[in-house]
């Protein structure tokens, strides 16, 4: 067996411990918890409210847009962060290619903007 292979093995022995050790430790969890199913610990909770009407209710577009903008923000972060590090190394290039970043992202923020996703309603 090459030792191609035999990395791959490695890592499938490694794999297969996990799941059977995760296997393992729910099935003792389920064997060893205490089962006393009642009517009142089988409720819904919301938040110390009871719950009152029909379970599924419609969001707000709104709060996903802007969660999705949230998220785009932030990958951007972790994108400039190692380009900040290494400026010296990748030169003018590096900065060219940052700034074009830059500007498509902002060009989907001023979008959002316009279209007034940013207005917490």
């Amino acid at each position: 067996m090459s030792d191609f292979l035999r990395s791959y093995l490695t890592v499938g022995i490694f794999g297969l411990v996990a799941v059977v050790l995760v296997a393992a430790l729910l099935g003792i969890g389920r064997i060893l918890r205490p089962s006393n199913p009642t009517t009142q610990k089988l409720e819904t909770y919301e938040s110390g409210v009871d719950p009152t009407g029909d379970m599924w209710s419609q969001s707000n577009i709104r709060y996903y847009i802007f969660a999705l903008l949230f998220v785009m923000f932030d990958v951007e972060a972790v994108f400039i962060f190692p380009w900040a590090t290494r400026l010296e190394a990748y030169a003018l290039f590096g900065l060219i290619e940052m700034a074009i970043f830059i500007y498509i992202l902002l060009l989907g923020l001023l979008y959002a903007w316009r279209k007034g996703m940013l207005r917490w309603v």
